[in-house]
């Protein structure tokens, strides 16, 4: 199993500075002690073994937390690091303009010599994807088989497949619904030094007439055809089956042992009927958070002042999130036709009965890992850590105890 820490990343405070010093995100003191924190706990986990570093996308969150995500970041912490591999899982397709997106994951990837890959997501925060997508008319999406989802859906598979192109070896040609390569795509992109290009540049690029008529993009990545590619956060069967098809390794948040081994045998079997051969659990990963203390109870409470209390009970809850947690049984009282899970339900133990969250001794850690393989054995474990929460002693507290204790157990 390889582990990956999942880093958001946020602005180091606890409520009541965040309250006090609102916006904190305006301050660039506190934006330079996140960037200090997560370099130094980026920089202890490769140390301790693990494989990669990762961070969603998200913009504008004036409150501080989940800040980030960009290109700028990644490079900086490769710049920082000597082995360990980083990338986002994922970029939010639909707000990205497909060329500069292709361009600038192939330079992270030169620079980095290969130590980089290339998550993607389809987005569902509307505060900034909704300003960013607006020359396409996409919007962000909940995932509920409406117009504005299956515009987004459109979009987000139009901007993929635009990406595989321009990372491939040949100039091309392409006419989607939102973008056409080149523009105006009937007639050809005027190109003066036409010349030039056509005795130096790639065949075909330009016609006889002056007019570039495909696109060479450069730089390529420097991993063939391109990096390892992630698709974030992945909770139904289609999304999988799309995964293992186009050789995308889907994290998954699902995480009930009976959900998560079915959707791992449907990942085998559309992979093997795309001509792939895998064995359980190869090219999937899993999202999970861990917390480790003397007890249960004490693993629990740090739980709350953490990505419980803060993330999923004040932000994710809000966008569904604990539908992700949701049980047979609560069709009851809660069917999913009349709506999500109330707030009352939005607890730590059930993320603890639906095998999401594990906290508790290294012990009780172990146990849960040990059922993890037996039901599906990822090849990827992403850890979802609670930097910018939880003060920094604790942070690198629970870092070395996993690292030392827990994460051997599982290496190759």
């Amino acid at each position: 199993m390889k582990f990956m820490l999942f880093l958001l990343p946020t602005i180091p405070a606890t409520l009541a500075e965040r309250k006090r010093l609102r916006p904190i995100a305006n301050r660039t003191d506190r934006w330079q002690l996140m960037l200090e924190e997560v370099i130094e706990l980026v920089r202890l986990a490769e140390d301790l073994g693990f494989e990669a570093v990762a961070f969603p996308e998200h913009h504008l969150h004036s409150e501080g937390f989940e800040v980030g995500g960009p290109p700028e970041l990644l490079l900086y912490v490769a710049l920082h690091t000597k082995r360990v591999k980083v990338g986002p899982i994922g970029y939010v397709l639909p707000g990205w303009d497909p060329l500069r997106l292709a361009i600038t994951t192939a330079w992270l990837d030169q620079l980095t010599k290969g130590r980089s890959f290339v998550g993607f997501a389809r987005g569902y925060q509307p505060r900034w994807l909704d300003q960013m997508a607006q020359k396409i008319h996409v919007s962000a999406t909940l995932s509920d088989r409406s117009v504005r989802d299956e515009a987004n859906r459109r979009a987000f598979e139009e901007v993929y497949q635009i990406l595989k192109l321009a990372w491939a070896d040949e100039p091309f040609r392409f006419q989607g619904e939102f973008y056409q390569y080149p523009y105006p795509y009937e007639t050809g992109t005027p190109w003066p030094p036409h010349a030039w290009t056509r005795e130096y540049g790639a065949p075909g690029e330009v016609d006889s007439h002056g007019r570039i008529q495909k696109l060479a993009v450069v730089p390529k990545p420097y991993q063939k055809p391109h990096p390892p590619l992630f698709q974030a956060f992945s909770v139904s069967e289609s999304t999988i089956r799309w995964c293992a098809r186009e050789k995308v390794a889907p994290m998954i948040l699902l995480s009930r042992p009976e959900q998560l081994r079915h959707l791992a045998r449907v990942h085998v079997e559309e992979a093997g009927r795309a001509g792939r051969w895998l064995a359980l659990g190869e090219g999937i990963g899993v999202l999970r958070q861990v917390y480790l203390a003397d007890s249960r109870r004490a693993a629990e409470r740090l739980a709350e002042q953490g990505l419980v209390g803060v993330g999923y009970k004040r932000f994710w809850g809000h966008f569904g999130f604990w539908e992700a947690f949701r049980f047979p049984e609560d069709e009851l009282d809660y069917p999913t036709s009349e709506g999500s899970l109330p707030a009352h339900e939005w607890t730590v133990d059930r993320m603890v009965r639906a095998r999401y969250l594990y906290a508790g001794t290294v012990s009780d850690v172990v146990q849960r890992i040990d059922e993890l393989v037996a039901t599906a054995n990822p090849e990827w474990f992403a850890w979802l850590f609670d930097q910018g929460l939880l003060p920094r002693a604790e942070l690198k507290r629970q870092l070395e105890l996993f690292g030392t204790q827990v994460l051997p157990r599982y290496q190759s």
